[in-house]
């Protein structure tokens, strides 16, 4: 538990983490944006238009006068080196309706000489009148010089006495991109609406860490103290499947986990009581057998010398699929990889335990048709066969049946064992393969140890294979079906594909 504030802490600075380093990326981001922009000309327009105020102040050019006189633009034409100098900008007058030149500080046009000139529709935050308090009409665009370089420029019309018009044009090159003007821009246009934004964003993004830092940390601290109590033995823990999709496929898990634990826990129980219930009786039969030999009070020493063999034995198959089964499970149980004739197999197995069939009064019938060979061992797989079949005379009544049949399934073999015994509960079914776990909870002749149908899962899947068990019910008997891949069957599968 004193993992949980710091794991909510963790989360809740790793959110603000990634909000600030989005924040960052973000204005990175708008940044080269913005230098890869053309600079705007809104900047250069206002600054040469209020230049242009000045200029005309500095010219004598009242700002309530309507034309100029022909005096006042000679005045004006011979001023304009020095005023275009003075205000280190470049001024040029223009007789608009033929876009002709009367005159141009720079000197590179001559007069007469039309210049290539575009206007573009700019509206003032603040009219002219009132900001620069003057009569003219702003004109703003672009002109073309000589050397085809881009200017931009910002005019004032104003009207000769003659009703000619003209304008009074101040122009800069086309200014050039760069980071000061990037930033400038940046701080005076976006700065502040986005540190706003970033504040606003920051604190929903606080109580949203928050709220999900919680939402997380919570299911979390319940898994672990459910997975504390399963380490401490108590293995029935449950959480609740709730919280993000992640979360609840956790619980999920963990949840199958603990009845997986739980059951096998129950089962190894049960199969410890079971055992040594199993162990002492063949143990007492051969302590005492032997015991009356070694006292000479066994009436019949044969006989008693059988029975101490047969219990031996006993104990023997006990401890074999104990062994069996660890090395199974575990990897290490040496298989053969050689062709098996299922077909005969079944033949040879159904041939050694009709006998003893006959004896209990079961009938065993033996529906075996040529099949495809199968690679694999063929000793294992013959004590495949014999648990399934041993199984089914344990559990089928004396006059009951039991069916061995192969036949081709899926690109695979098949081998199927059919009863009319006492069959199998729906909520054993989904056990009957688990180590242990015994259907017949009964302590009796008939009784196992629970590990032959283990044993016989473990080695169907060592073979590629898969075992299947159904069951109507109790009294209705049951089927076990084993499939086992066939390297020719899947040749002529990939072929007819």
């Amino acid at each position: 538990m004193r993992r949980n504030p710091r794991l909510r802490g963790q989360l809740f600075i790793s959110y603000l983490f990634l909000l600030m380093l989005t924040l960052t990326v973000m204005t990175l981001a708008l940044l080269l944006f913005l230098f890869a922009q053309p600079v705007p000309p809104s900047l250069t327009y206002e600054k040469l238009l209020t230049i242009g105020r000045d200029v005309l102040q500095q010219a004598g050019i009242g700002s309530q006068q309507s034309a100029l006189t022909l005096l006042q633009v000679r005045n004006l034409v011979q001023q304009l080196p020095r005023l275009a100098a003075d205000n280190d900008t470049r001024i040029l007058i223009i007789d608009m309706p033929t876009r002709t030149i009367i005159t141009d500080s720079a000197a590179v046009f001559a007069r007469t000489d039309q210049i290539r000139l575009t206007q573009e529709s700019y509206t003032l935050q603040i009219p002219l009148r009132n900001r620069f308090g003057i009569h003219g009409e702003p004109i703003f665009g672009s002109l073309w010089d000589k050397d085809g370089s881009e200017w931009f420029f910002s005019g004032i019309t104003i009207i000769r006495q003659n009703q000619e018009t003209s304008a009074i044009v101040l122009a800069e090159p086309r200014p050039q991109q760069t980071f000061p003007l990037v930033l400038d821009r940046f701080r005076q246009e976006l700065a502040l609406p986005l540190c706003q934004s970033a504040v606003v964003g920051l604190i929903v993004a606080a109580l949203l860490a928050a709220f999900s830092s919680r939402t997380l940390v919570r299911p979390l601290s319940r898994l672990e103290q459910a997975a504390e109590s399963v380490a401490a033995g108590s293995h029935d823990q449950l959480v609740p499947e709730d919280g993000p999709v992640e979360i609840r496929a956790l619980a999920a898990a963990f949840n199958r986990m603990s009845g997986e634990v739980n059951s096998t826990q129950q089962a190894q129980k049960e199969f410890m009581a079971n055992v040594s219930h199993d162990l002492k009786t063949p143990l007492t039969s051969i302590q005492g057998y032997s015991q009356a030999i070694v006292d000479g009070a066994a009436k019949d020493p044969a006989h008693a010398a059988r029975i101490i063999f047969e219990e031996a034995s006993r104990l023997n198959r006990m401890v074999t699929e104990l062994t069996d089964l660890a090395r199974l499970q575990a990897g290490q149980m040496s298989m053969q990889h050689r062709p098996v004739d299922i077909h005969q197999l079944v033949l040879m197995v159904g041939e050694r335990l009709s006998i003893i069939a006959r004896e209990r009064g079961l009938q065993l019938h033996l529906q075996s048709d040529p099949v495809p060979e199968v690679i694999g061992d063929g000793d294992r797989l013959a004590q495949v066969l014999t648990n399934l079949v041993s199984n089914a005379m344990k559990y089928t009544p004396s006059g009951g049946e039991i069916s061995l049949r192969t036949q081709v399934n899926n690109g695979g073999v098949e081998v199927v064992v059919r009863d009319t015994g006492i069959g199998i509960a729906p909520d054993d079914l989904s056990r009957i393969f688990e180590r242990f776990y015994q259907v017949d909870k009964a302590r009796g002749p008939r009784r196992g140890t629970g590990l032959g149908l283990a044993i016989t899962h473990e080695i169907v899947q060592a073979h590629g294979g898969r075992i299947t068990v159904t069951s109507a019910g109790q009294g209705k008997g049951s089927t076990f079906t084993v499939w086992l891949p066939s390297a020719h069957l899947n040749t002529v599968v990939r072929g007819q594909k």
